[in-house]
């Protein structure tokens, strides 16, 4: 399982820091906000480009934020690994042509449904792209509680992902923690990430191994 703390949780006046008491992570999770998608406002392309420069970590970002194709080249040249889009940010042929410019630069495209978005939503993306996400929480704000009323929308992914032999990963991204992380892994889930329950925890790299090991234990079994 691949666990990516979000650094929206972290404590931004010493982000290099704190990106360092993560170093068991397998990627970090960058979350981008406009205020206008989402009623929040976060890091913008200089942030990811200073994060870029002190990790070598895979950035996964995530784009929350109207008509992405506007600034998806730009966050893929500060230095993102995966970029991922909404479904709902844009009309259909936009969110086609954000996923086309982020894969023109060499990158990996992403989409993400918010938890009303149903899974059928991904159908015209999903052969495109390298990565679906699911959101267990309304998107804008750390620390809300999972919605494990968002597991069956996993599982019918996993399905359409196994059938069309697709070669994506399927993230889970919202209240995140070794209690449900075997649940997101018997879902079909591959990538976690996971806020308040890493850079709350007293020993953040511990929180990331017991994340890891509850969601493994689940996928082996």
């Amino acid at each position: 399982m691949i666990i990516a703390p979000s650094l929206l949780s972290a404590d931004f006046s010493c982000l290099g820091k704190e990106i360092e008491s993560v170093s068991r992570a397998d990627w970090l999770h960058v979350d981008v906000m406009d205020g206008f998608f989402v009623p929040n406002i976060s890091i913008g392309i200089p942030v990811v480009e200073s994060i870029r420069k002190i990790t070598g970590k895979v950035l996964d970002v995530h784009l929350m934020i109207e008509k992405p194709a506007r600034y998806v080249k730009q966050f893929c040249l500060a230095g993102a690994d995966y970029v991922t889009v909404h479904v709902e940010a844009d009309q259909y042929q936009n969110i086609a042509e954000a996923i086309a410019l982020i894969r023109g630069c060499g990158k990996k495209p992403g989409i993400v449904l918010k938890p009303k978005t149903p899974a059928s939503a991904v159908l015209p993306f999903i052969s495109s792209v390298d990565m679906i996400l699911v959101m267990t929480v309304e998107p804008g704000f750390g620390g809300q509680s999972f919605m494990a009323d968002q597991l069956p929308k996993v599982r019918a992914l996993r399905e359409m992902i196994d059938a069309g032999g697709y070669a994506c990963e399927l993230e889970i991204d919202g209240g995140v923690s070794e209690k449900n992380a075997a649940a997101c892994a018997e879902n079909g889930a591959t990538a976690l990430v996971a806020g308040s329950s890493v850079f709350k925890a007293a020993d953040r790299n511990e929180a990331i191994e017991k994340i890891r090991a509850a969601a493994d234990t689940a996928q082996r079994g």
